[in-house]
């Protein structure tokens, strides 16, 4: 049996053009809620509560939009100097949602019109209030959500007639970066437990040494050693690439951050959960 013990978008909700994405902390998604019934039975198997004890320091909320407006490729292009889908993250560091954005390349999926400019974003600050809409953006609607983009991007001039076109879906996360809250050795289960025949643990809530959760390929790493392990081919995992031992990613990386931080001192500054449930420590030294 090969188990995904949770997922990082369990329990997520959706709003609308009109309507917020609700917060809704009492509920559990499949994969969480049976491993929180497998615990509860048979120790040895990790503590789910450690990931979603803290729903106000694990979610974020994010939003999907379909734009059927040639005019929005033209201004992100004018934009950026690139390709649309091409520029990878767009991140506004002085939001106070700290929202970022980032289109897709053409086609996101099989059939998408021509017309059609699909994107996505998300704030990491759903608490806050917005720096052009003035409500918490856990409470935004699709609508409020697409003019607080659009104000970011300073699409000022066509700001109502890009919304016009434009279908945005709000999406409320509560477990999103679960896998990033501090926890111990044991607090995840092994892939496989040493001596066992069944079950694997596969997935961001699985124990994949030296490697980095939030990747699908971490997922694909245990799905591998779980493969394996249960039913003992001969294939090699892929070993985990550790670039924070090799000297010239180092030193890129360096020369990165100098430069990074010659530009952000040149440049003008322009400034665009009461519901949680906690989770005791258990007397445990946090990493």
């Amino acid at each position: 049996m090969i188990f995904t013990n949770g997922s990082m978008t369990d329990a997520s909700t959706l709003g609308s053009m009109t309507t917020a994405a609700v917060l809704d902390c009492g509920k559990l998604g499949g994969a969480l809620s049976l491993w929180k019934t497998l615990v509860a039975k048979q120790r040895g198997f990790g503590y789910p509560e450690v990931f979603i004890g803290d729903i106000d320091k694990s979610k974020w909320l994010s939003f999907t939009v379909t734009t059927t407006l040639p005019l929005l490729r033209q201004l992100f292009e004018h934009l950026t100097n690139i390709t649309l889908g091409r520029e990878g993250l767009i991140t506004f560091k002085e939001s106070d949602w700290l929202m970022t954005l980032h289109p897709h390349y053409y086609p996101a999926y099989p059939g998408q019109p021509e017309e059609a400019i699909v994107w996505w974003g998300y704030g990491l600050n759903p608490d806050r209030e917005g720096d052009f809409v003035k409500k918490r953006m856990a409470d935004c609607t699709g609508a409020e959500l697409l003019r607080e983009a659009f104000s970011h991007l300073h699409f000022d001039d066509n700001l109502d007639v890009l919304t016009r076109h434009s279908h945005a879906i709000p999406c409320m996360m509560l477990y999103i970066t679960s896998q990033f809250m501090p926890r111990v050795k044991g607090d995840r289960p092994e892939v496989v437990h040493e001596g066992s025949i069944n079950p694997a643990f596969v997935g961001q809530f699985s124990e994949a040494p030296d490697d980095v959760v939030f990747t699908v390929e971490y997922s694909v790493r245990t799905a591998q050693m779980a493969v394996k392990a249960l039913l003992g081919l001969g294939m090699t995992v892929p070993p985990v690439y550790k670039g924070q031992r090799n000297p010239l990613v180092l030193l890129a990386a360096g020369i990165a951050e100098l430069e990074g931080a010659g530009r952000r001192a040149q440049a003008p500054v322009r400034r665009g959960c009461e519901h949680a449930t906690r989770a005791g420590t258990r007397g445990r030294k946090e990493l």
